[in-house]
């Protein structure tokens, strides 16, 4: 045939190889392709040969036959066949290759029984009736499914977002102690440390990495045939759910209390859910150190490569790609979750118009991999210009003593503290003097001022100790998180 010919020429070609024999495509073929994951963020990175063990279509088709495997082992295990046509399927589903299930779903359209009339190929007539023996589609596609994404959180996704958290637990205990301005409304407010900064994506980070672990360890896959009534299983067993619970026992996945032809597809929703706010969280943590690096702030800065270049026409730009290309990221894939919630519905026992959406999953799943690998890059070498957090900190010195000031003269007994220190504020602001040296020299205050301890009156004076508890507060999350996620 001659898909199998220019198949051959192919793999003639340099590249590694991928699941089922067949080899990576060469440079030439992947500029070719249309989808920028695969040839700009995907196919040329060295994620490439983890990810395509789950996400790639070979890997579709392999965990495919994963199914058809463990339905005939337990079907062999009910001594509804021998074990030597269970031995004999699984070395069948061996020899199947994505090019062949290709090339029958071409003949035949449709895709499982294609993938069935290639393992029946390679079997003897005796073993032919115990293939997809039972079965429907959506048993095969919603259980592997299951099975392929959950072994993908656990090889990819949790271990991108775990060092990408220990990267910033070790910034932020290395920063706690760093003063800098805080920020409210893009306004300078009062003042933090930055490693207290960071620790709100150790925090918010670390909630999401243990909503993705829950919603991984809660998919579902189902054995209980083309309504999931189990019709054509009660045919042959007394209990055809304790069947349907040993065949997914063997793929270690749990069973659902209801399904129809589908899986009740909120168990994926909330994986999906789940991977894609963290997706946000790790989204604003680059954002927020994108205005960091502003000409105008410049606190932080991506590393830069002696042979980087930032502009065209700029040769002294120093831009922030990599948290720019993050925040890109995220824009591209969280409108996709509106998509995942339309899958949500299909009518009655099911429909087909999440056929073609669903089969886009697997790229929600790499653009998180691909987002916090670039990220955790990036803030593993990011430059702390701790002298301008000092000099942005000093614009605002002279007025941040207003909240403390007229916190401790009500606490004093002002009767109208904040409307006093108001007032002051604007006169600070009109005659260029320091704020607390108004404060000092108002007469009517000096009763109320006189109460003040020593240390209230210094963070009066140096408002750099009023930083509050953003060094403990930052200690405290990044220690929490390093023990509750054992990293």
């Amino acid at each position: 045939m001659m898909g199998k010919q220019i198949q051959k020429n192919k793999n003639k070609e340099k590249g590694g190889k991928l699941g089922n024999g067949l080899k990576k495509a060469p440079m030439i073929e992947l500029f070719a392709c249309v989808n920028p994951l695969d040839y700009r963020y995907y196919g040329r990175d060295k994620i490439f040969e983890k990810a395509k063990h789950y996400l790639s279509e070979d890997a579709r088709i392999r965990y495919q036959l994963k199914v058809e495997c463990a339905v005939v082992k337990t079907l062999a295990a009910y001594k509804k066949c021998s074990w030597e046509i269970a031995k004999e399927v699984e070395e069948a589903c061996g020899k199947v290759s994505t090019q062949e299930v290709y090339e029958e779903e071409d003949r035949i359209k449709h895709d499982i029984r294609a993938l069935v009339n290639n393992i029946r190929k390679n079997v003897s007539d005796e073993a032919k009736p115990f293939v997809h023996f039972s079965l429907t589609s959506f048993d095969v596609i919603d259980t592997a499914n299951a099975l392929r994404f959950k072994e993908a959180v656990d090889a990819l996704i949790l271990p991108s977002l775990k060092e990408l958290e220990k990267t910033l637990i070790e910034l932020a205990l290395r920063e706690k102690d760093t003063v800098q301005i805080g920020r409210t409304h893009g306004q300078h407010a009062e003042p933090i440390t930055f490693g207290f900064a960071i620790s709100e994506y150790v925090s918010r980070l670390g909630n999401r990495i243990q909503s993705i672990e829950e919603a991984k360890k809660n998919l579902r896959g189902k054995i209980s045939g083309a309504v999931g009534a189990y019709n054509a299983s009660s045919l042959m067993f007394d209990l055809p759910t304790e069947f349907e619970s040993n065949v997914l026992m063997e793929l270690d996945l749990g069973v659902g209390t209801h399904s129809t032809q589908i899986v009740e597809p909120e168990y994926m929703l909330d994986l999906m859910h789940s991977v894609v706010s963290a997706l946000g969280v790790i989204a604003n943590l680059a954002d927020d150190m994108r205005h960091l690096q502003r000409s105008e702030i410049g606190e932080v800065g991506e590393p830069f490569s002696a042979d980087q270049v930032g502009s065209s026409t700029m040769p002294q730009k120093r831009n922030p790609i990599n948290f720019e290309n993050v925040k890109s990221f995220w824009k591209e894939f969280m409108p996709r979750m509106m998509t995942r919630y339309m899958d949500q519905i299909s009518e009655h026992q099911r429909d087909l118009t999440n056929s073609a959406s669903s089969r886009f999953i697997p790229e929600i799943m790499l653009a998180i991999v691909l987002s916090a690998d670039r990220l955790n890059k990036i803030m593993k070498k990011l430059t702390v210009d701790k002298a301008n957090m000092q000099n942005n900190f000093n614009k605002a010195k002279g007025m941040i003593i207003a909240e403390p000031l007229y916190i401790l003269l009500a606490s004093h007994g002002h009767p109208d503290a904040h409307e006093h220190v108001r007032k002051l504020t604007l006169e600070a602001q009109k005659t260029g003097k320091p704020l607390h040296e108004l404060a000092i020299s108002d007469e009517s205050l000096k009763p109320y001022l006189e109460k003040m301890t020593p240390g209230q009156t210094e963070i009066i004076k140096n408002p750099e100790k009023y930083t509050g508890l953003s060094a403990e507060k930052a200690e405290q999350v990044c220690l929490y998180w390093k023990e509750r996620l054992n990293l």
